[in-house]
């Protein structure tokens, strides 16, 4: 599916409000191939994993319908291990969940979330985005973030404060997946360590104007931390944990 390449790609894509239109943006489109594609993907997770999609009405969130049928095709589609499903999904309501928003520290809707809410996307994580979510889902079922030893030493030994990762993203963008994969692994790892200190938050573009606005964006991926533009392009892993150790001592807002 998606591995890291360590390049600094960017897609030069003309952000525009789109606002009534992102749900024509942002469709989920599967051929039966495509469906087939991702069975066998998904035929590679060991253990199970809970999908969290936090939605509202759609006159209120056009594009809370694209995610929440991305989501039951995942769980429809995950393979089944001693007699268990091994993609769990829950589903949370704004106005009648808001406990579990409050919880997962949620705002916007939709949100696509794993690992307790500290992976997420918010927007619907369609298109290109796809392959990060599947690799993402996978690695999680695995229990293994792939990520160097150095890097996995780092959050353990220099983590200390928290650091919120914004990677803002377009469905058309293919490199995106890329940033967006090792930004769910940092926040992972730290989950995993014991430290759960870091929230990686994929954020579409179009359904989210105001956050690709207040930084600028003018290609995707454009990487985020604690509020401070880091990167444009996809990071090198131990540039990415450099900067987030480092903007982690900036209170995020």
């Amino acid at each position: 599916m998606v591995g890291y390449e360590k390049d600094v790609e960017v897609h030069e894509e003309e952000i525009t409000p789109v606002d009534v239109t992102a749900r024509e943006q942002v469709r989920v489109e599967l051929a039966e191939e495509d469906i087939e594609a991702l069975r066998e993907a998904l035929e590679d997770m060991v253990n199970p994993v809970e999908i969290y999609v936090f939605l509202d009405s759609e006159n209120k969130c056009p594009t809370c319908g694209e995610t929440l049928k991305l989501a039951e095709i995942i769980e429809r589609e995950a393979p089944i291990r001693n007699g268990q499903k091994l993609i769990k999904l829950y589903k949370f309501y704004k106005g009648k969940d808001d406990e579990a928003f409050k919880k997962f520290r949620v705002e916007r809707t939709p949100t696509f979330a794993l690992v307790d809410g500290y992976v997420r996307w918010t927007g619907t994580p369609s298109g290109e985005e796809l392959r990060a979510v599947i690799e993402t889902i996978i690695r999680i079922s695995e229990g293994d973030s792939q990520l160097e030893d150095t890097t996995r030493k780092r959050i353990q030994e220099q983590l200390e404060n928290e650091a919120y990762i914004e990677v803002i993203v377009t469905p058309s963008c293919p490199y995106c997946p890329y940033a967006a994969l090792l930004a769910n692994m940092l926040a992972y790892e730290a989950w995993k360590l014991g430290k759960p200190l870091i929230v990686a938050d994929t954020v579409e573009a179009y359904e989210n104007m105001d956050i690709a606005y207040k930084y600028q964006v003018m290609s995707v991926p454009t990487i985020a931390i604690n509020g401070v533009v880091a990167f444009i392009g996809v990071p090198y892993e131990e540039d990415f944990i450099e900067r987030v150790i480092s903007l982690s001592k900036i209170k995020h807002k």
